[in-house]
């Protein structure tokens, strides 16, 4: 099993509100003017992350009655309650 990267990078990232380089639901490299076809829960920000938005990778992700955790194995874990999410 890979192990999870000890850095905050992701969970920097969503804080402060970078733009992402790939789309957390699709993994798809986000280009300017391009649109992308999303789910209507994805569209109104209902699912949890699937994929690191810097690197595109497939994250671990753990949904809960409280919320979800999500953990790249090279930008590490981001937890819904950092980012005020339920």
């Amino acid at each position: 099993m890979a192990r999870i990267a000890d850095n905050t990078d992701l969970l920097e990232a969503l804080i402060t509100g970078a733009a992402p380089v790939y789309h957390p639901n699709t993994g798809q490299c986000i280009a300017e003017g391009e649109t992308l076809r999303l789910s209507p829960s994805a569209r109104a920000g209902l699912e949890a992350p699937r994929y690191c938005q810097l690197c595109g990778r497939r994250m671990v992700v753990q949904i809960r009655p409280d919320g979800w955790d999500a953990a790249c194995s090279r930008h590490g874990r981001v937890d819904s309650a950092y980012l005020g999410q339920r």
